[in-house]
C-alpha cells in the first residue's frame, strides 16, 4: 500500500493522512474505511502471540502494522515478550514442563530464553488460536523476517509499532532504565533499516522521553489505560510534550474524547478491539487505526477489500 510507506522526515499527521474516515451512501453494515489496521502481537486471536508465525500470519492478511512487545535479555538483545517474565499460562520450561513460578527474562541471555516454548500449551482466552511450538524471537530476527516475508507475498513493507515493556518499579530488576532500554530498542530499529517505517509506544512516559531525546523526529504513541477528556491534558503535562499518537483502550473510549485528542494535534489508535460491531463505531467516531488480536475480523471494514 503506497500511501504507509511516507517519509519518516515528514510530519507524522501527513504520514498516516490517509487513514481518515470516509464518508460513504451505502449502509452502516457496508460501509468501509480507510485506517491503518494493526495486527496485535501479530495476530493474537489466530496464532502464538509475537512469534513469527503470528507476524507472518498478519503479513498474509494484510494488516498495515506489525504491533508488538519488546523486553531486554542479561546480555542486552531487544527480545520480542509481551511480558517481561515467562508467562505461566502460555510458557513452558525447557524441559517442557509448564512454568509455574516467575521467570525473568532480565536475569536469562537470550540462549537461555530461546529454549522456552510460548505456543504449544495454547491460550484459553484464545480458542481459535492454533497451538504450535514457538520461542521468543528476537526484534532483529522479525525485521528480517518481514523483509523477506513481505517481499515473497508481493506487499508494501510492513510499519511497526513497538511497545517497550516498562514501568518504574522495573527498573535494574525486570529491565535496564529507560535511557538504556531506548537506546538498545533504537540500534535495533535504526540498523534493521525500519526506522522511516517506525512508532514507539510506550504507557511509560520515561522510554519515550528518551527516544525524543536521542531523536526528535521519532514517532511516538502514549499508551493510555482509561481515558477520558479531563485527563487528556494530564497525560500530556507528564509526558511533557505532545506525542504524534494518543492510544487508548477502546473501551471507555468516546466520540468527545476523540474529539478531544484530535483538536490537539494527535492521531487516535485504540487496543485492542476485537469485535467487527466495536471497531465500525470507533471508525465512526473517527479513529484513524484499530489495533486487534483478529485482523482478519477488520478486512471486511477495509476500503479496497
Amino acid at each position: 500500500m503506497d500511501c504507509c510507506l511516507a517519509l519518516r522526515r515528514l510530519p507524522t499527521l501527513a504520514i498516516l493522512a490517509v487513514y481518515l474516515v470516509l464518508p460513504s451512501p451505502v449502509t452502516a453494515q457496508q460501509k468501509t474505511y480507510d485506517f491503518d489496521l494493526q495486527g496485535h502481537r501479530g495476530a493474537r486471536g489466530l496464532l502464538p502471540e509475537n512469534t513469527i508465525a503470528a507476524f507472518d500470519r498478519a503479513l498474509e492478511l494484510g494488516v498495515h502494522t506489525l504491533e508488538l512487545d519488546v523486553v531486554i535479555s542479561a546480555d542486552g538483545q531487544v527480545v520480542v515478550s509481551h511480558d517481561p517474565v515467562m508467562s505461566t499460562t502460555i510458557c513452558s520450561d525447557p524441559a517442557g514442563r509448564p512454568v509455574t513460578e516467575e521467570v525473568r527474562l532480565y536475569d536469562l541471555t537470550y540462549e537461555e530464553i530461546s529454549r522456552y516454548d510460548c505456543g504449544l500449551r495454547g491460550n484459553p482466552r484464545f480458542p481459535e488460536q492454533r497451538a504450535m511450538a514457538a520461542a521468543k524471537p528476537l526484534l532483529a530476527e522479525v525485521i528480517a523476517f518481514e523483509r523477506e516475508r513481505s517481499e515473497a507475498l508481493g506487499r508494501e513493507p510492513a510499519l511497526w509499532n513497538i511497545e517497550t515493556k516498562s514501568r518504574p518499579d522495573g527498573d535494574g530488576v525486570m529491565h535496564p532504565g529507560p535511557e538504556r532500554f531506548a537506546r538498545a530498542l533504537y540500534e535495533v530499529v535504526r540498523s534493521g533499516g525500519i526506522l522511516e517505517r517506525t512508532t514507539f509506544q510506550s504507557f511509560d512516559p520515561r522510554t519515550l522521553q528518551a527516544l525524543r531525546a536521542r531523536d526528535p523526529d521519532a514517532t511516538l504513541s502514549l499508551l493510555v489505560d482509561r481515558p477520558r477528556v479531563a485527563l487528556v491534558e494530564e497525560n500530556l503535562e507528564v509526558l511533557g510534550f505532545v506525542p504524534d499518537i494518543y492510544s487508548p483502550h477502546h473501551i471507555p473510549l468516546t466520540a468527545d474524547i476523540v474529539a478531544e485528542v484530535k483538536s490537539r494535534g494527535m492521531l487516535v489508535l485504540p487496543w485492542t478491539v476485537n469485535q467487527v460491531s466495536r471497531m465500525r463505531d470507533l471508525l465512526e467516531m473517527g479513529v484513524q487505526g484499530i489495533i486487534t488480536d483478529y485482523p482478519d475480523r477488520a478486512l471486511s471494514l477495509l476500503d479496497g477489500r
